[in-house]
Parts: structure tokens; C-alpha cells; sequence
């Protein structure tokens, strides 16, 4: 039964991140287009996916076309936590609410919208979750349209500067992690190794840009698990 108290919940959750989404979907609606991706097209990308990473990842080798196999697996390998997240919010789901309910707010789940979820004390109603995810998605998708509007506008000299935001949000995103964690910096410097070594050792000029982060991505992951595995314990205290 809908709740119109956790429907309002839900909304007053997601509205700062709702905010915090218009800039980041500006500077991919912004990459997109100026990479040669209509107006529609990037819209399009940002309401059926709200994958953040996997956009801009995803996108980057259509522009560069790449083949449908090299970016599906790209963007699996990104997402992949959603599934884990999904999991994990599944255990405070209200038992009451219908699966038809849950797959669509499951759209919703991103790593913002699972923090908050995750921190609810109550159990996950459809309704809050719906809230919760309304806003996201409108401020992901209003930015992605202004980002894309603007770049049709704008000289070719200011869209090549403004492309520089990209890889200043990426430097954003994994530097406090890695200041924070020497575990976490190791493996970044992994990631960057192998993808250096595909790129510039010539017997391994065949594999493709998409190919070597799919490669990068999971020999890094899996020195990090290998390295530094998580006990129950640790687990335990992190929950």
C-alpha cells in the first residue's frame, strides 16, 4: 500500500543528491555530445542506465567505436557492484512489497541512493524507496540535458577545455579513497600498470582501450582480494 509519510521520506533523502547529480550528468551530457552523440542520445543513455561510471566509461567507447561486446563488458564489469548492493538492501525490503515494485526502484539504486538506504532505520518501503530515488533521477537527467544543450553551442576551443572536468571528476572520486587507504592506493597503482603495459608494449597493441580497462579492472581487483581479504570479523565491525 502506498505511503504518501515515507513517499515525503523518501523525497527529503534524495534531494541533495538529486542536487549533487545535475553537475556530474552535465559534464557527461557535455562529453557526449561534444563527442559526437546527439542531444537525444545522451539523454536517452542517462534515463535508461543512472550508472554514473559505467556512462561515462561506456559512452567514451561508442565515440572511440567500439564493438557491442567490448563495451557490454566494460560496463558489466563497472556495474557489477549494483548487484551487490542490490543484495544487500534486499534484507530490509518490506516482505509485503511486490517483486513488479522492486525491480522498478531497483533502477534507482546508485552508490549515493544505496548509502542512504542502507543507513534507514526502518524497514525499505516502496514507497520511500521511490521517493528516495525520484529526485536522482530527475537531476541526473536534467543535467545530461543542459550538459548536452550547452555543448551545441559553445566554441569547439571552450568544449575541448571544459573536457579537462572529466578526468578532474574521475582524480576527485578515487584520490580521498586512496588518501585514506594504502590498500586501496596499491591498487589503483595496479590498475594504472597493467593498462600502461597494454598500451605501450607493442605485442599487446591489439587489444583495444576498452579491453585493456576490462583487463586493468580485473587484475586489480583481483590482487586486492588476494592481498587484502576481508574477514568476517572485519566485515562485522564495518556493519
Amino acid at each position: 500500500m502506498f505511503s504518501t509519510a515515507d513517499f515525503k521520506r523518501g523525497l527529503a533523502a534524495g534531494l541533495p543528491i538529486g542536487i549533487g547529480y545535475v553537475p556530474v550528468a552535465f559534464t557527461f551530457g557535455f562529453m557526449a555530445v561534444s563527442g559526437g552523440l546527439p542531444v537525444w542520445a545522451a539523454v536517452l543513455i542517462s534515463f535508461t542506465n543512472l550508472t554514473s561510471a559505467g556512462q561515462f566509461a561506456g559512452t567514451n567507447l561508442i565515440i572511440a567505436g567500439a564493438g557491442y561486446v567490448e563495451v557490454a563488458l566494460t560496463t558489466f564489469i563497472i556495474n557489477l557492484r549494483y548487484i551487490l548492493m542490490s543484495l544487500a538492501l534486499s534484507q530490509k525490503v518490506d516482505a509485503a512489497a511486490p517483486l513488479a515494485e522492486r525491480l522498478i526502484w531497483s533502477f534507482g539504486i546508485t552508490d549515493e541512493t544505496f548509502v542512504v538506504a542502507s543507513m534507514e532505520k526502518k524497514t525499505l518501503t516502496s514507497s520511500y524507496m521511490f521517493g528516495l530515488i525520484a529526485l536522482p533521477i530527475v537531476g541526473w537527467n536534467v543535467g545530461t540535458l543542459l550538459g548536452g544543450s550547452i555543448s551545441q553551442v559553445l566554441p569547439v576551443a571552450l568544449q575541448n577545455a571544459m573536457g579537462i572536468g572529466l578526468y578532474a571528476m574521475f582524480v576527485a572520486l578515487i584520490i580521498p579513497a586512496a588518501r585514506d587507504s594504502i590498500h586501496i592506493l596499491f591498487i589503483i597503482l595496479i590498475a594504472v600498470a597493467v593498462n600502461c603495459l597494454l598500451m605501450y608494449i607493442p605485442a599487446f597493441s591489439f587489444i583495444s582501450s576498452g579491453f585493456r580497462i576490462i583487463l586493468a579492472t580485473v587484475a586489480a581487483s583481483a590482487v586486492g582480494a588476494w592481498l587484502y581479504p576481508e574477514t568476517e570479523e572485519e566485515g562485522g565491525e564495518q556493519t
